[in-house]
């Protein structure tokens, strides 16, 4: 008990040098919180993808198209219960600054293949009997504050041309890391318009979203699928969706790295904050350390006196910097809503925030405690004044 109530002295005998160093913690434990969250929401796709869902793309690039007809024989193939085209949209609303992902879907199949999208039934009904219906996710909507048969534009960028959509749906994810930020439009509606005014692009899609009935399959059945299209003029290359959407993240793969990189370096930086202060602690207290060895106090208890002090520091940064984290990463989600839609502290990254923190807490005490320890009596009275 002695020690504890020492330990509580100790912290309030320099208060600015205290108030200082727990600033210095909370704001890399605030900075470490990002970078980790920032990781995370990279990774939010490839994370939420079912393991009962393959993705047909082009073997050459993502950017190639498929013929639609690739979507019967893909159906064929045992193992296979269902197949809905995807093709990317690309348009503007309003000014370039207003981006949000926009996909020209199968209306019949598409949202079945993705349960997660949750949409009511009358306004599913409503985008399966209008071409130029659209659904949207409902952050989308409370970002534009669009509601149930609202009237956009979208100016074509892929697809030239002025795009007449009316908001037939809004839907909700049914997990907490569903994308809630998405635009799904009637792929007929776009092919229609272009037999009459570009026929030669008619007819193509970006991608076909494979249902299977066994996950365990995934390997075979996506070889049974390519090799329906070996030689021919559009080859395929059928992946999990977890892969595929992992394709995408791999282009920014240099990011991610430099990402963990500073995620690390922020560690590194909490070290030197605390083990500075623990350091000039231990030297302004020789005498001191040298006086309760004369009292009776023993090395164990001078052990915890430097480590609870330490650590006792440390946990009051961690707590800072994660009271500091929340409204920072909601503040940081809101700007960052269009390119990271999930973007959420996990329990793992507080964790992880804790533990790097109590680390630190312990690394730093180690050598203010051999010194202490191992100072002669005699040695630490010399210093008295």
């Amino acid at each position: 008990m002695r020690v504890v109530k020492l330990i509580a002295y100790n912290t309030r005998r320099h208060p600015l040098r205290t108030t200082l160093t727990v600033l210095g913690l909370a704001v890399t434990v605030v900075a470490f919180s990002v970078i980790r969250t920032t990781i995370d929401a990279w990774y939010a796709g490839a994370d939420a993808a079912s393991p009962n869902r393959l993705v047909t793309r082009h073997a050459v690039s993502f950017t190639f198209l498929l013929p639609m007809s690739h979507q019967s024989k893909i159906e064929s193939v045992d193992g296979v219960t269902g197949v809905a085209a995807g093709t990317w949209f690309g348009g503007t609303y309003i000014e370039p600054k207003n981006f949000f992902p926009q996909f020209a879907v199968d209306h019949e199949e598409y949202m079945r293949i993705y349960p997660e999208f949750v949409v009511p039934p009358e306004q599913m009904e409503a985008f399966r009997r209008e071409r130029n219906a659209v659904l949207v996710g409902r952050r989308l909507a409370d970002r534009f504050m669009w509601k149930l048969g609202d009237a956009v534009r979208l100016t074509g960028t892929v697809f030239p041309g002025d795009w007449d959509c009316v908001i037939r749906g809004i839907y909700i994810g049914a997990k907490e890391d569903t994308d809630e930020t998405l635009w799904f439009m009637r792929w007929d509606y776009i092919d229609e318009r272009l037999r009459q005014e570009s026929p030669g692009r008619a007819g193509w899609v970006g991608w076909f979203v494979v249902e299977i009935d066994d996950p365990s399959q995934a390997a075979a059945i996506s070889e049974r699928i390519d090799a329906f299209f070996d030689n021919s003029r559009a080859e395929t290359k059928t992946e999990t969706e977890e892969a595929f959407n992992l394709g995408f993240v791999e282009m920014g793969s240099s990011i991610v790295l430099g990402l963990q990189i500073v995620s690390v370096m922020v560690i590194g930086v909490i070290l030197l904050v605390l083990g500075n202060t623990m350091a000039m602690t231990a030297r302004e207290r020789v005498s001191e350390y040298a006086v309760l060895k004369t009292l009776g106090f023993r090395p164990i208890h001078l052990i915890g006196l430097i480590f609870g002090e330490s650590l006792f520091i440390a946990a009051l940064g961690a707590v800072a910097g994660l009271l500091v984290s929340v409204p920072a990463l909601v503040l940081i989600r809101i700007q960052l809503e269009a390119f990271f839609p999930v973007f959420s502290v996990r329990v793992l990254t507080v964790m992880l925030a804790v533990g790097a923190s109590m680390l630190v807490g312990l690394l730093a005490a180690i050598v203010p405690t051999v010194k202490a320890v191992r100072t002669r009596i005699v040695d630490g009275l010399r210093t008295i004044d």
